[in-house]
């Protein structure tokens, strides 16, 4: 059993962690990102497609690192005198799994000791993703922050976190709406206020839903027959006082779960790229995420 951020690092501290659950490389890198502790700055953004990482550290002042394995690419540089790390993630919150437990091993874990440092170290990270909106007025074209992370897929009935009275709350709200769908138990984490208020000021806000999945978890119909046939009006009438789901995509709830559970910040900003109540698809979507970018960039 894993459990929660407090009582994990404190029993992490008293004990060597093995080697069978931390894999380190041969050159000392961990195991799935091919990063060293060095390689990595504490304000990281993390984007889904691999090619989108040179879209960001082209904006860099300079680029002091690029390591890449499987689909996890990285560059590390600086933006003015701030230092950055931006990684690509692959889709999906199984591949969150991976590199936020990574990323804060590499942030808080002694390599050499395989002890949890004595002091540790809480990362900014500002996931820039692509997203389809579900309610009309949110036009395509939007960068939006999400003031929420609903998970509908199955990462967090793996680890144990506290939530605050609001998230309870209002996930208390969720379960109700979609209590008809007796295979789903949604999770709900809040973002980072910090990161809220600086780098998503007076960006519109909403709750964002992580799908397990692009098609029919996602409410997309092709050729297999889906088993929640309405499901995008399902998430796009929830409604809890001034809250509601905005938008739909694969990685921001397990980012801010995993962000909560380790002590870190977290933000995703989406660019949308799609109206799914309207059934359209941007015909510029480069330059939909190349505002985002250049957002994320000018604030950060």
């Amino acid at each position: 059993m894993v459990f929660g951020s407090n009582t994990f690092i404190q029993i992490s501290r008293h004990m060597k962690i093995a080697e069978s659950d931390l894999i380190i490389n041969p050159d000392g890198s961990i195991y799935h990102l091919k990063l060293l502790p060095e390689d990595v700055a504490e304000t990281i953004i993390t984007v889904g497609d691999p090619d989108r990482v040179g879209e960001v550290s082209k904006y860099f002042d300079n680029v002091e690192l690029k390591k890449g394995k499987r689909e996890f690419l990285t560059h590390t540089g600086f933006v003015g005198k701030k230092r950055v790390t931006v990684l690509s993630t692959g889709i999906g919150t199984d591949n969150i799994d991976i590199v936020f437990n990574e990323l804060d091993a590499l942030a808080n874990i002694d390599f050499a000791k395989r002890e949890v440092k004595k002091q540790l170290t809480s990362l900014n990270i500002i996931r820039i993703g692509t997203s389809g909106a579900v309610q009309c007025d949110i036009p395509i074209g939007t960068i939006l922050a999400s003031s929420y992370g609903l998970g509908l897929d199955a990462l967090m009935n793996y680890y144990l976190i506290d939530l605050a009275d609001d998230e309870q709350s209002l996930l208390g709200d969720i379960e109700s709406h979609f209590n008809h769908l007796t295979n789903i138990h949604p999770y709900l984490i809040a973002a980072s206020e910090v990161l809220l208020d600086t780098i998503g000021k007076d960006l519109p806000r909403g709750i964002t839903v992580t799908a397990p999945g692009f098609y029919a978890p996602q409410g997309r119909r092709v050729r297999a027959k889906n088993a929640v046939p309405d499901f995008v009006e399902l998430v796009s009438s929830f409604k809890s006082n001034q809250h509601r789901i905005t938008n739909l995509e694969m990685e921001t709830a397990g980012i801010y779960a995993l962000a909560k559970a380790l002590g870190h910040k977290a933000l995703s900003v989406n660019a949308i790229l799609a109206s799914r109540v309207k059934y359209e698809f941007s015909k510029e979507p480069d330059k939909v995420v190349e505002n985002a970018i250049k957002l994320v960039l000018e604030r950060i």
